[in-house]
C-alpha cells in the first residue's frame, strides 16, 4: 500500500511543473481547501507558522496585480491567487499568542511552557527586525514548497513566483498595516493545453547522482 502511494506522488511531481499559462478554469473548493490545509499543517520551526496567506480569488484585484508582478499571465489566468507573506517582525506578544495556542491545543498549562517562551524571546530580542524577517520568510519556502505538492496532488497546477515588486505588491494590498511583507507568490488553476509553451518540454533535474551525495 504505502509503495503505491510513494510512486502516486512521485508520479504528481513528474506531472507539474511551473505553469506558464493557465486557462481561467476554477479550482473546485475541495481541492482549494484540501491545498490550504495542507499549507496549513506544513512544518515550521517551533511550530510559530510566522507568515500569512493571501486567497485572491477576485478578478479585479488579480488584474491590478498582474503589472506588479511583471505582467505575467498567469497572475489574471489563474483560479486563485496566494500570497505569501511573513511577519514584518517578531514580537513578544506573538510569542505569548502562541504559546497560549500550545497550551489550549495541547491542554496543558501555559506555565509549563515559561522555558520555551523565554528561549523564543530571547533568540527574537537578540536578533535585528530585519533578521527576524529573514527568518520568517524562511520558514514561508517550507510552506510554499508544502502547497506545491498539494497542489500536485490534487492535479492542480501551481507556480512559485518571486518575479514582482515587493514593496508595491505590500502598499497595494496594505500589508505593512497587518505587520506583513509579501514574500513570494503562487497562482493556482489548471494549465492552457495550447498557449503554454513549457507543457511539452522535458522536465529537467539533477541526475541523482550528481544532487545526492551519500555517506554510508
Amino acid at each position: 500500500m504505502s509503495n503505491n502511494i510513494s510512486k502516486k506522488l512521485i508520479e504528481h511531481l513528474n506531472w507539474r511543473y511551473a505553469t506558464k499559462r493557465m486557462n481561467n478554469q476554477k479550482v473546485p473548493s475541495e481541492k482549494l481547501e484540501n491545498i490550504l490545509e495542507a499549507i496549513r499543517l506544513s512544518a515550521s520551526s517551533v511550530g510559530l507558522q510566522p507568515y500569512s496567506i493571501l486567497v485572491i480569488e477576485n478578478e479585479l484585484l488579480k488584474k491590478q496585480i498582474r503589472p506588479i508582478a511583471n505582467n505575467q499571465a498567469q497572475i489574471e489566468e489563474c483560479s486563485h491567487l496566494l500570497v505569501f507573506a511573513a511577519w514584518d517582525n517578531i514580537s513578544p506578544i506573538q510569542i505569548e499568542h502562541f504559546i497560549n495556542e500550545t497550551s489550549i491545543a495541547r491542554n496543558i498549562p501555559a506555565e509549563s511552557l515559561t522555558n520555551l517562551k523565554a528561549m523564543l524571546i530571547k533568540r527574537i530580542s537578540s536578533s535585528t527586525q530585519e533578521q527576524n524577517f529573514q527568518w520568517a520568510a524562511r520558514q514561508v519556502y517550507i510552506a510554499l514548497g508544502t502547497a506545491l505538492i498539494a497542489a500536485a496532488t490534487e492535479e492542480v497546477d501551481a507556480t512559485p513566483m518571486e518575479g514582482f515588486n515587493n514593496e508595491e505588491l505590500d502598499s497595494f494590498l496594505h500589508l505593512k498595516e497587518a505587520g506583513l511583507k509579501s514574500v513570494v507568490l503562487m497562482p493556482l488553476g489548471y494549465r492552457d493545453q495550447e498557449n503554454d509553451w513549457l507543457l511539452k518540454l522535458p522536465k529537467v533535474r539533477r541526475a541523482n547522482e550528481k544532487l545526492f551525495i551519500r555517506y554510508q
